[in-house]
């Protein structure tokens, strides 16, 4: 087999999820022949450069549109502030660049919207959330598509951890709250067990002085009297963060943490997902398993798909129309 050719990233953004993102990278066995860091930037050059000496990068760029002007780099991964996804997501499709967006991509639907439009029509890739390229993610649809579980009738899911001592994110202007940094992770994972939009939407959440949400009880309903429960909140104290999948002949488990897990329990055996340290330590929990959509990413490209089977257009329009509804019911405005 031909060896493919290698994939020229350019990384906006060096903070904590950018080197995660890149050490996971670098784990992947065909990381020297499949990937490449190219190009490091950073809001100034000092810092691009530090980040590109850890990564062996042979550009740091103090600028954000140098990347999109640099021919040598075909796909952008995006790790910078929420406030910065779709503008710098904007600027890369202009440019002719694939794209890799940290969550969320936007505040709104239509901000949303406008970006993955605009993907289709450039014809580039455009993918968000390291989440749903786990093996274990794809194990989940399989155990549900096999049938094992009989009928699905319950979702649920807990993310509560205490994080509203991060000043970003107790910042209106700079898109703080919950819902968008923890919550979004549990409406994932109904989205990705049902596949399709709830028929109804119920939703409450705490707003501090700051108009920021503390957060939120959700239930989503669906069609046949299917239900998903979801809870989470930036006050608490760090609890077991679990997800059940409940059917009428079993039901699958995973263990804190679900929205990166290292094991799953499925109906009739347990699957662990093994991911190794990568060359820079990681700064979040399980963050190797962002290796897994750099090669999906790969994987698309080099077959010449441009939406994912995995997590593609329409998932990303489903979780931020979901996003949208639940901003409206407890009155969060950005």
């Amino acid at each position: 087999m031909a060896e493919e050719k290698v994939l020229n990233w350019g990384i906006c953004g060096a903070g904590k999820i950018s080197n995660d993102f890149c050490s996971a990278m670098m784990t992947l066995s065909r990381y020297e022949r499949e990937h490449k860091i190219t190009a490091i930037a950073a809001r100034s050059q000092e810092k691009a450069q530090k980040f590109a000496d850890i990564f062996e990068a042979p550009k740091a760029y103090g600028s954000y549109k140098d990347v999109a002007n640099d021919p040598d780099i075909e796909i952008v991964y995006i790790g910078v502030i929420h406030t910065e996804h779709v503008r710098l997501s904007m600027m890369m499709l202009e440019a002719g660049k694939h794209v890799v967006c940290e969550k969320p991509l936007a505040p709104t639907w239509q901000e949303c919207k406008k970006v993955l439009d605009y993907a289709k029509e450039k014809k580039l890739l455009f993918l968000e959330f390291g989440s749903r390229f786990f093996p274990v993610y794809d194990a989940i649809k399989d155990e549900i598509n096999s049938g094992k579980l009989g009928d699905i009738s319950m979702v649920t899911t807990q993310f509560c951890i205490p994080i509203m001592s991060v000043e970003r994110l107790n910042k209106k202007d700079l898109m703080g709250g919950v819902l968008l940094d923890i919550g979004i992770y549990c409406i994932q994972f109904a989205c990705h067990v049902y596949g399709e939009m709830p028929e109804k939407i119920i939703a409450t959440g705490s707003l501090n002085e700051e108009g920021v949400d503390e957060d939120g009880c959700v239930i989503l309903l669906y069609s046949g009297n299917r239900k998903a429960s979801l809870v989470y909140s930036g006050k608490t104290a760090s609890g077991n963060n679990t997800a059940t999948i409940m059917g009428s002949k079993g039901q699958i488990f995973i263990d804190d943490c679900f929205w990166c897990p290292k094991s799953v329990k499925l109906t009739e055996t347990t699957l662990e997902n093994k991911i190794p340290e990568g060359p820079s330590p990681y700064n979040f929990y399980n963050s190797g398993g962002l290796r897994y959509e750099a090669d999906h990413a790969f994987k698309l490209i080099r077959s010449g798909q441009l939406d994912s089977p995995k997590y593609g257009y329409k998932d990303v329009e489903m979780i931020h129309k979901i996003i949208d509804e639940i901003s409206k019911q407890i009155g969060l405005k950005y």
